[in-house]
């Protein structure tokens, strides 16, 4: 029988969390993209409770012309790179939550990267 995408995404973000874990030292940034948008959250595992989130669907309140494109998912990660750094975040360990780390995903990296991130 053959998965659907969405299954075998699942799939693999179960055998990725097995590995993959936020610390309150080093928490989890993971992203999820949906057709219309894309988000990223910094989650610190042990206490359940997410840090900082930021998405297209709140810049695109602030700033005009966001888009769920490469260039939307670059300004996501400087944003939530940004709200990190307020909090005192400087170091996340990944989580692409099953996607391909190419296209939109990776630009969020390179994006929260670019923002101080280290990963």
């Amino acid at each position: 029988m053959k998965l659907s995408k969405n299954e075998s995404r699942q799939r693999r973000k179960i055998r990725i969390r097995k590995k993959v874990n936020g610390t309150p030292e080093r928490p989890r940034l993971v992203v999820y993209r949906s057709n219309m948008h894309i988000y990223a959250q910094i989650v610190n595992d042990i206490e359940g409770a997410t840090l900082v989130s930021a998405s297209t669907l709140q810049l695109a309140k602030t700033e005009a012309g966001v888009h769920c494109n490469l260039e939307g998912a670059t300004k996501v990660g400087k944003e939530i790179a940004r709200l990190a750094k307020e909090k005192n975040i400087s170091q996340v360990v990944f989580d692409r939550n099953g996607y391909l780390y190419h296209g939109r995903v990776k630009a969020v990296a390179d994006g929260a990267r670019e923002g101080g991130l280290e990963f």
